[in-house]
C-alpha cells in the first residue's frame, strides 16, 4: 500500500539504486506491470508531473492519470545497446525523447586506480536529483575515484544544483557517467510537451491554426506576369519543399493552452519544429538560477565562470551522410551551401526555419544586396567602356601627349630632380580619362539613387518576410521579456553590493526603505558607476583614431622619402611614381588588415568596460564602436588621396616641407583621380580576397585542426567503439562555436562603403563587389551549415542598427561623391574653361590654361637642379595651378581663373547634393515601405482570424451544450461554460483566476 504523500515512479531495469537524500527508495512489485517502483516524496513530484502522449499510458496504480510522473529512461552499464535499439542519434537512448539542447563540460578527477577491463560507455539519467549509477563491487570495469579537488568539487555541486533546477522547471535530462579520469560530459535536455506549451504561451510564439487561406496576387495581369516569371526562373529555384506551394498560408495566432482547439495539433512531438524547441529550452536555461554560484542567473553566466564549456542545440543530423535519408541540414547543404549551386536563389524560408529569423534576415538582405549589384555593375561597365571608346577624342590628353607643345615643367624635387616635359606623362593622362569623364558624374547620381532604391526595396522585402514569417505582431513587451542581464553586469552589481555592505546598518535600512519599491525597475548601475568606463571609451577611441591618422601620415612620409631617394638614382628615376604608389598602397592594405583585427578586439573590450545590461545593448554598442574604428581605418588613406594630396604643396620658390629637405608630394599631371582609383581598387580587392580566403576559410580550418590535435594528445582513456560511431552531440561539439553576425555584416557594410562613397573614381567597384558576393553567399552558407555549431533561433523583425548605418552611408556618399567630382577630378575646371575662357567652345588650350609660369631664377639657393641634362636652356618652367605669371603686378598670387573655378566647384557641390537628395526623397515617396498586397493581406488575415475564432467558439459552445444536456444539472453548468467561453481573449470571468493558475501548474 502506498504511503501518503509519496508518489510512485516506475523503475526500469538497470535503474540506479543509490538515491539522493531527498528521495526515499522502496521497492514495490506491481503485479499488473511487473515493474519495480521508487517512491519519491510528494513535494518533488509536482515539478515533474505531466507527461507527453507516449508517457500518458504509464500510470501507476492508485494514481490518477493527471498525476502520472515523467519517467526518465535508464540504461544498465552492463547491458550494451544494440544497433537495432539505437535508431537515432538525435534522441535519448530510449529512441523516443528528442534531444533539444546539449550542455557540455569537462571534468577531471585525481587519485584514480583503474581496475581490470576498460570502462564501458554507460549512461546516467538525472531523475529527482540522481546523478550516478551504482555498480556491483568487484565487477569488471570498476573505478575507484579519489577525492575531488576543491575547485572541481565546487563546480560539480553547482552543476548538480543547476540541473536539478532545470528538472524543477519540467525539463528532462540525460547524461553520461563520469567513468574516466577526465573527459567531456554531455548533458542532453528534452522539453516535454507540457513545458513546450507553457513556454510557448509565455513567449507568445505564433503557431499555425487549422485555418488556411489563399494568398491572392494583384490582378489578372500580375498573375500572368508571376506565372511567366516562375516558369523562366524555375531552373534557378532551389528544390526545397518550402518553394512548392507558396500561395497558401496558415492563419497564425500566439499559442495558448486555453485555446488548444484552434491549432492543428496532429502530433505533439512535431508540432514545434526543432528550432522553436531549442529556442524554448534556451529561454529556460537563460533564466534558471544557481544559488551556489553567487545566485548566478542563466547558462551564459555559468559558461563565463567555466562551470560549463558550451551550450548548443543539435544539428539535424549530418550534412554529407550517405543514403537517401534527408534532413533540413542535408537539404540546405545540397541546395544552398555548395559553390556548385551559386546560380540558384537562396531557400530563405528553409534558412529561417533551420537557423531562425535573425540569420534568415541576414541572408535575405545579403541576397537582395547582391542582386541589386547586377544593374549597378552593368552601368559601371558601360561607363568604363565609354571612357575607353572616347579616349582618342579627349582633347586635353591629346595636348599633353603632343610632343610639339613641349611644356617644360618645374622639377618634382630639390637638387636631384631635373626639368621634364609634360608629354612624358602621356600614359597617365590617357588612363585618367577612363575614370575622369562626364559619364562618371551621371554614374554618381545613379549610384546615389541606387542606394536609396536598395534601402527602400529592403524595407519592402523585410515587411514581406515579416508577414510570411508571422513577425508583424512582435511587440516590444515580447522582446523585453526575452532580454536577460549579462553575466558581467550581474558580477558588477554583486561587487557594488559587497562594497555597500561596509555602510552602517542605519544607512542600509534607510536605503532599503526608500528604494525597495523601485529596486527591480531601475538600473542598479548608475551613471556614476559607468563613468570610468565611458571615460576610458572616449579616450581610447580618440587614441585609436589618432593612431590611424598617424599611420597614414607615416605612409605619406614613406612616399616622400622613397620618392626623393629613388630620384637620386638615374636607373630608378623614370619609375619613381609607379614604384612609390604601388608599395605605399600595399603597405596601407597590410596595415588596414592588421588594424581591423586589433580594432575588433579593442571595440569588444571597450564595450565590456561599459558593462551594458542586456545582450542587445551590448551588441549595438559593440557594432557602433567597431564600425567607427574600422570605417576610419579603411577609408582614411583614400580620403587623403581624394581630398588632401596635392592641396598643400605650395608653389615653386615657396614649397611646403615636411622635414628638412622633403617637399609635400604632388598629384600626377593627370590629377589625383587615377591614383585614387588605384588606391581604392587595391584596398578593396585585397581586403576582400585576403579576408575571404585567409581569415574566413583558413583560420577556422586551422582552429579545427588545432583542436583535433589537442583532443588526440589529451591524456585519458579512449573509447574506440564510441569514436567509430560518434553521437551527434560529439560531432557538433567539435565544430566552431557561433559568435554572432557582426563580422558578416561588418564586412558587407565596409564593402557597401567602397561601392557608394568613391564610386565616381572607380566605376568598376560594383562589378568586383558582385563577384565577391556571389562567392560570399555560398561561403557564409557553407560555414553556417558545415563548420559552426547550430545557433540559437533568435526571433527579430528587422536587421536592427545595421539599417541605420546603411542609411547613413548612403546619405554620406552623396556628399563625398559631390566633392570627389568637384575637387579631385577635372570635370569642373573643364566646364569653366569650355564655357568661360575657350575661344571656340571646345577644350583646345585647356592644358595650357591650367599651367602657371615660374621664373627659374627665383628658385631658392640650393634647390636648383644639379647637372641639368635638359635639351634647352630654361628660363620659365610650368606648374599646375591658377596663379598670376611672374610679369604680373602681383606675381604668383591666385588668379581670377582660380576664384572662378573655386566658386564653380562649391556651386556644383550644392546643386549636386540638393538634386540627388531631392531625387532620393522622391524615390522614397514613390516606393511605399509596405507593399500594397501585403497590407491588404494583413487586413484580410485579421478579418479571417475573427471569423475563425467565432466559428470555433460556436462549435465549442455547441459541444458544451450537448454534453451539459446529457448530465444532471446541465443547465447551470452550460450557462457557466457559456459565460467562460464568451469572455474576450486574454480576459477571464470573475473567479476563474485560480482555476487558470492551477491548470498552468499541472501542465
Amino acid at each position: 500500500m502506498a504511503t501518503p504523500g509519496l508518489c510512485d515512479i516506475p523503475l526500469l531495469p538497470g535503474s540506479p539504486r543509490r538515491l539522493s537524500p531527498r528521495t526515499v527508495p522502496r521497492g514495490v512489485q506491481d503485479p499488473g506491470h511487473g515493474q519495480r517502483h521508487l517512491r519519491v516524496q510528494g513535494p518533488r513530484a509536482p515539478a515533474l508531473w505531466g507527461s507527453s502522449s507516449r508517457d500518458s499510458g504509464q500510470v501507476l496504480s492508485g494514481q490518477s492519470p493527471q498525476k502520472s510522473s515523467v519517467i526518465n529512461n535508464y540504461l544498465d552499464a552492463n547491458e550494451p545497446v544494440s544497433s537495432e535499439a539505437r535508431l537515432s542519434r538525435m534522441h535519448f537512448h530510449d529512441n523516443q525523447r528528442k534531444v533539444d539542447y546539449v550542455l557540455a563540460y569537462h571534468y577531471r578527477k585525481r587519485g584514480v586506480h583503474l581496475g581490470h577491463g576498460s570502462p564501458g560507455h554507460s549512461l546516467a539519467v538525472i531523475s529527482n536529483g540522481e546523478t550516478g549509477k551504482e555498480r556491483h563491487a568487484g565487477g569488471p570495469g570498476d573505478i575507484e575515484l579519489g577525492p575531488l579537488d576543491a575547485l572541481e568539487e565546487e563546480r560539480r555541486e553547482q552543476r548538480e544544483e543547476f540541473e536539478n533546477n532545470l528538472m524543477a522547471a519540467g525539463l528532462e535530462l540525460e547524461k553520461d557517467l563520469e567513468s574516466k579520469s577526465q573527459g567531456s560530459v554531455f548533458v542532453r535536455i528534452h522539453a516535454p510537451w507540457q513545458v513546450l506549451a507553457r513556454e510557448a504561451e509565455f513567449l507568445k510564439i505564433k503557431v499555425p491554426t487549422k485555418k488556411m487561406y489563399e494568398i491572392k496576387a494583384g490582378g489578372s495581369i500580375a498573375k500572368k506576369f508571376n506565372a511567366i516569371l516562375q516558369k523562366l526562373s524555375s531552373p534557378l529555384q532551389p528544390r526545397v519543399p518550402e518553394h512548392s506551394n507558396n500561395r497558401m498560408k496558415n492563419l497564425s495566432y500566439p499559442f495558448s493552452r486555453e485555446k488548444m482547439y484552434l491549432y492543428n495539433i496532429q502530433e505533439k512531438d512535431t508540432f514545434f519544429d526543432n528550432a522553436t524547441r531549442s529556442r524554448i529550452v534556451h529561454e529556460i536555461l537563460k533564466r534558471t538560477a544557481c544559488s551556489r554560484a553567487n545566485n548566478t542567473m542563466g547558462i551564459n553566466s555559468l559558461i563565463a565562470n567555466n562551470i560549463y564549456e558550451a551550450a548548443y542545440p543539435l544539428h539535424d543530423g549530418e550534412y554529407d551522410s550517405p543514403g537517401d535519408d534527408m534532413n533540413d541540414r542535408k537539404l540546405l547543404y545540397q541546395e544552398w551551401a555548395r559553390y556548385g549551386v551559386f546560380y540558384k536563389f537562396q531557400p530563405i524560408d528553409l534558412i529561417r526555419k533551420y537557423f531562425g529569423e535573425k540569420i534568415g534576415l541576414y541572408f535575405a538582405w545579403l541576397g537582395l544586396y547582391t542582386s541589386f549589384l547586377i544593374p549597378s555593375s552593368v552601368i559601371g561597365v558601360i561607363v568604363f567602356l565609354y571612357g575607353c571608346a572616347t579616349i582618342e577624342e579627349d582633347i586635353p590628353s591629346k595636348e599633353m601627349c603632343d610632343q610639339q607643345n613641349a611644356f617644360t615643367m618645374c622639377p618634382l624635387c630639390d637638387k636631384s630632380c631635373d626639368y621634364w616635359n609634360l608629354s612624358s606623362a602621356c600614359g597617365t593622362a590617357r588612363a585618367s580619362h577612363l575614370f575622369d569623364n562626364p559619364a562618371t558624374v551621371f554614374f554618381s547620381i545613379f549610384m546615389a539613387l541606387w542606394a536609396t532604391m536598395f534601402l527602400e526595396n529592403w524595407k519592402r522585402l523585410q515587411m514581406r518576410l515579416g508577414y510570411f514569417w508571422d513577425l508583424t505582431g512582435i511587440e516590444e513587451e515580447e522582446e523585453r521579456a526575452q532580454e536577460h542581464s549579462r553575466p558581467e553586469y550581474e558580477t558588477k552589481v554583486r561587487e557594488k553590493m559587497l562594497k555597500e555592505n561596509d555602510k552602517s546598518v542605519v544607512q542600509k535600512l534607510e536605503i532599503n526603505a526608500t528604494e525597495n519599491d523601485d529596486e527591480d525597475d531601475e538600473d542598479k548601475l548608475t551613471w556614476k558607476d559607468r563613468f570610468p568606463g565611458y571615460l576610458m571609451n572616449f579616450a581610447s577611441i580618440l587614441f585609436m583614431i589618432a593612431l590611424t591618422f598617424s599611420i597614414v601620415f607615416g605612409v605619406i612620409v614613406y612616399r616622400i622619402t622613397t620618392a626623393a631617394a629613388l630620384s637620386l638614382n638615374k636607373a630608378t628615376r623614370s619609375n619613381v611614381r609607379v614604384t612609390v604608389t604601388a608599395t605605399a598602397v600595399i603597405i596601407n592594405l597590410v596595415v588596414i588588415l592588421i588594424l581591423d583585427e586589433i580594432y575588433g578586439a579593442v571595440a569588444k573590450w571597450l564595450t565590456k568596460i561599459e558593462v551594458p545590461k542586456t545582450e542587445q545593448t551590448f551588441e549595438e554598442r559593440l557594432i557602433l564602436k567597431a564600425f567607427l574604428l574600422k570605417f576610419v581605418n579603411a577609408y582614411s588613406p583614400i580620403f587623403y588621396v581624394a581630398f588632401f594630396k596635392g592641396r598643400f604643396v605650395g608653389r615653386p620658390g615657396s614649397y611646403v616641407y615636411v622635414f628638412d629637405g622633403y617637399r609635400m608630394e604632388e598629384c600626377a599631371p593627370g590629377g589625383c583621380l587615377m591614383e585614387l582609383c588605384i588606391q581604392l581598387s587595391i584596398i578593396m580587392l585585397g581586403k576582400q580576397l585576403i579576408q575571404n580566403n585567409i581569415f574566413e576559410i583558413g583560420v577556422p580550418k586551422l582552429k579545427k585542426l588545432f583542436r583535433k590535435l589537442k583532443d588526440e594528445t589529451e591524456p585519458g582513456e579512449a573509447d574506440p567503439e564510441h569514436s567509430k560511431h560518434p553521437e551527434q552531440w560529439d560531432l557538433d561539439y567539435s565544430l566552431e562555436p557561433y559568435t554572432g553576425l557582426t563580422p558578416e555584416y561588418m564586412e558587407m557594410i565596409i564593402q557597401f562603403g567602397f561601392v557608394t562613397l568613391f564610386v565616381a573614381s572607380f566605376p568598376l567597384a560594383p562589378v568586383f563587389a558582385l563577384l565577391n558576393n556571389v562567392i560570399e553567399v555560398r561561403l557564409d552558407a557553407k560555414k553556417f551549415v558545415t563548420e559552426l555549431r547550430r545557433p540559437d533561433a533568435v526571433r527579430t523583425k528587422d536587421i536592427g542598427i545595421w539599417f541605420d548605418i546603411l542609411s547613413g552611408i548612403g546619405k554620406f556618399s552623396v556628399i563625398i561623391n559631390a566633392f570627389v567630382i568637384a575637387v579631385t577630378s577635372d570635370f569642373i575646371p573643364r566646364l569653366v574653361y569650355q564655357y568661360s575662357y575657350s575661344h571656340n567652345g571646345t577644350l583646345h588650350g585647356f592644358v595650357n590654361h591650367t599651367l602657371s609660369f615660374f621664373n627659374v631664377s627665383q628658385l631658392k639657393e640650393g634647390t636648383q637642379p644639379e647637372n641639368s641634362q635638359f635639351d634647352q636652356e630654361v628660363q620659365f618652367c610650368r606648374f599646375k595651378d591658377y596663379r598670376e605669371p611672374p610679369w604680373a603686378p602681383n606675381p604668383y598670387e591666385f588668379s581670377k581663373q582660380y576664384w572662378s573655378v573655386l566658386s564653380a566647384r562649391l556651386a556644383f557641390v550644392i546643386i549636386f547634393q540638393n538634386l540627388v537628395m531631392f531625387l532620393s526623397v522622391l524615390v522614397d515617396w514613390m516606393i511605399p515601405d509596405i507593399p500594397t498586397d501585403i497590407s491588404d493581406q494583413i487586413k484580410k488575415e485579421k478579418s479571417l482570424l475573427v471569423d475563425f475564432f467565432l466559428k470555433e467558439e460556436h462549435e465549442k459552445l455547441k459541444l458544451t451544450d450537448e454534453q451539459a444536456q446529457r448530465s444532471p444539472g446541465g443547465g447551470d453548468r452550460s450557462r457557466r461554460s457559456r459565460a467562460t467561453s464568451s469572455a474576450p481573449s486574454g480576459l477571464s470571468p470573475p473567479g476563474s483566476r485560480a482555476s487558470s493558475g492551477s491548470q498552468h501548474t499541472n501542465v
